[in-house]
């Protein structure tokens, strides 16, 4: 059997870029012996343009992470690149050795709640094209789910609000349109079949998600769940070395 490679993939959240991570995780998983191997994902960063379709789908970005990987390796996502991750863990089990998901879900239960998400996504799709980038940036950060990233500095602040901005319009909507939540299919009733070791990790602050990984860790066969206290959403930015910690242990 081939040996697991020992450089991690990232799956960034939605409207990031590999570079949303962040210099102390990047510089912490290599000073690790762990150089992570950073993915934008379609519709995002350097994979953002004029080029791409209406709508990305799960296809498409299942690909890009299976193009990136040395496998079998780990595999780790934030938020979207969670769902992502995990979507990619339920296909290729064989390809990743250990799961990281940070303040992700495996979708929305029933037909009813992801019928609405779709139309709500839809909504915000609309709204990017017509008000453009700046205005979307404006909306997409004034979230009560980012409400405690405000404690970190400006500079940070700044530096993911730019690399937001640097991102398509038109390529985001595609995103929108065929990766949010609503769009893609919902994993729960698979959660047991999944028995890549997998660790959840929340901030204790996202009340929501902390929910939705105890429920996870429940069903799933090796999994379990790292609530960071003092984080919200974005555990990476706002305690990255909690964040370093809990990853580097768990994939050692």
């Amino acid at each position: 059997m081939r040996r697991p490679s020992r450089y991690p993939v990232l799956l960034h959240g939605f409207m990031e870029s590999s570079g949303s991570w962040g210099e102390r995780v990047i510089d912490g998983l290599t000073g690790a012996r762990l150089t992570p191997v950073l993915v934008d994902l379609p519709g995002h960063g350097r994979n953002s343009g004029s080029g791409d379709p209406p709508i990305i789908t799960l296809d498409d970005a299942l690909a890009t992470v299976a193009a990136a990987g040395d496998w079998p390796t780990d595999l780790a996502g934030y938020s979207m690149g969670g769902r992502i991750a995990l979507h990619f863990a339920a296909a290729y089990p064989g390809r990743v050795s250990r799961l990281v998901l940070e303040s992700a879900s495996p979708g929305l239960a029933t037909v009813e709640e992801g019928a609405a998400r779709r139309a709500a996504d839809e909504e915000l799709a609309s709204t990017l094209l017509r008000d453009g980038i700046e205005a979307f940036v404006d909306r997409w950060e004034a979230q009560p789910l980012f409400e405690s990233r405000s404690a970190l500095d400006r500079a940070e602040l700044a530096r993911q609000r730019e690399l937001r901005r640097r991102n398509d319009p038109a390529s985001l909507a595609a995103a929108l349109r065929g990766l949010g939540t609503g769009a893609l299919p919902s994993l729960w009733e698979r959660l047991p079949e999944i028995s890549t070791p997998t660790l959840l990790l929340v901030g204790a602050l996202d009340r929501k998600f902390v929910e939705i990984a105890e429920r996870m860790a429940g069903v799933m066969a090796d999994a379990r769940v790292i609530r960071v206290e003092g984080a919200g959403h974005t555990v990476h930015l706002e305690c990255p070395e909690a964040w370093m910690d809990a990853v580097t242990d768990f994939l050692r």
